[in-house]
């Protein structure tokens, strides 16, 4: 389990796979109270034939550190692990908040990315009603209960109950002043009118019950990207764990170039 010191926070990173592999390297982003094993799936698949590399965000996981004020300050700690890596050209997959950091290296070294993945991403934060009377209560509620609201919400109708449970748990272990920084850092997130810049091939992949950031919201965005693959799953927000094998499968078509 290596781990990187970065401006105070030690960050895990996992770097698997054959370094001569198929293709330039896969780097994987997770989510707002996530942790890199949202893409146990994903990693498994493709690190059979290509380095891989997937890390837990500051204060995520198994990395320590208070939160980032800002998306761009999130994405300064995903490159410098990248650099220390001397990755100098990948592919960025990103789910939720991920996506938004990948929407922002990308915008800032276009030249290192070769293809750009944004699952259950935006690029401007705009909350469905419900999710936005969720977070204007967010500071009169226990924390666990806020968490818990957030996290049920984020699947589909019909997933296990147990399983969503697990989540609950786990998101409830990211620390309070990380959770509501990081909320802070989406809320102000908004490279709307920026994505005509994006000449990277761009692959969106949305769940159609995502009710955290509806996919209304995905289609509005994916009409200014210049070259975009739109693609609509049967699951909610949490598309990493509710269609593992469908999302593998995407992705593995879009960066092979398979019809």
């Amino acid at each position: 389990m290596p781990q990187l010191e970065v401006d105070g926070a030690a960050l895990t990173y996992d770097d698997d796979g054959p370094r001569d592999g198929d293709g330039v390297p896969l780097v994987f982003i997770h989510g707002w109270t996530a942790n890199r094993h949202r893409w146990d799936h994903q990693v498994d698949h493709f690190s059979q034939k290509r380095r891989v590399v997937r890390l837990d965000l500051r204060g995520h996981g198994e990395s320590d550190g208070s939160g980032r004020r800002t998306v761009a300050e999130l994405a300064g700690d995903v490159l410098t692990v990248l650099d220390h890596l001397e990755l100098d050209r990948f592919v960025l997959v990103g789910h939720s908040m991920g996506g938004m950091i990948a929407q922002t290296l990308t915008l800032a070294h276009p030249e290192r990315v070769e293809r750009l993945v944004l699952v259950s991403s935006i690029s401007r934060m705009t909350y469905s009603r419900g999710r936005g009377l969720l977070m204007a209560f967010s500071t009169r509620v226990p924390f666990k209960v806020f968490v818990a609201a957030n996290i049920q919400r984020a699947f589909a109708p019909g997933y296990p109950r147990e399983k969503i449970r697990e989540y609950v748990r786990a998101s409830a272990d990211t620390p309070r002043e990380v959770v509501m920084t990081c909320y802070g850092a989406m809320r102000s997130f908004d490279v709307l009118d920026r994505l005509g810049e994006i000449r990277t091939p761009t692959l969106l992949v949305h769940g159609y019950h995502d009710i955290q950031l509806p996919v209304s919201q995905m289609l509005r965005m994916a009409k200014d990207y210049p070259d975009a693959v739109v693609r609509i799953v049967d699951a909610g927000h949490e598309l990493p764990v509710e269609k593992p094998a469908e999302l593998t499968a995407v992705v593995d078509r879009f960066v092979t170039d398979q019809p």
